[in-house]
C-alpha cells in the first residue's frame, strides 16, 4: 500500500520541509531558535514562492475542517512567517536586542 503524501499533490516540492509543520506557536519559535540561518533561509527560499498558491488552495475550505494535508501545508506557511523576519532583515534568529525578552501565543487560530 503507498503511502499517504503528507502534503497536497499540488505542493509535493515542499515535501522536503515538512519538519516545519508545527501546529502551534511555541513549537515554531523553538525550531526556528534551534535552526541555522541557512536552513531557514533554505524553507524561506522553496516556501515563499509558493505562499499565494498556498492561499489560494486552504481558503477552499473551512479552518476548522480542514484536511491532513491542508492543515500541513497551513502550518508549514505559519513557520514561514515565523522565519521572514530572521531572513529577511535580522539575518539571525533571535530578535535583535531583545534580551530575554519573550512572547506568550495565548490561543492559536487552528492547530
Amino acid at each position: 500500500m503507498a503511502e499517504k503524501p503528507v502534503l497536497p499533490a499540488e505542493f509535493a516540492d515542499l515535501e522536503p520541509f515538512t519538519d516545519w509543520d508545527l501546529a502551534t506557536e511555541p513549537e515554531r519559535y523553538a525550531k526556528r531558535l534551534a535552526s541555522s540561518m541557512a536552513e531557514m533561509q533554505a524553507f524561506y527560499d522553496a516556501a515563499f514562492p509558493r505562499l499565494e498558491d498556498a492561499i489560494t488552495y486552504l481558503n477552499k475550505f473551512p479552518l476548522d475542517d480542514l484536511p491532513d494535508d491542508a492543515r500541513t501545508l497551513l502550518h508549514m506557511m505559519q513557520s514561514l512567517i515565523m522565519v521572514s523576519f530572521p531572513v529577511e532583515a535580522w539575518k539571525q534568529p533571535k530578535v535583535p536586542d531583545s534580551g530575554a525578552t519573550y512572547l506568550n501565543l495565548v490561543r492559536e487560530p487552528v492547530v
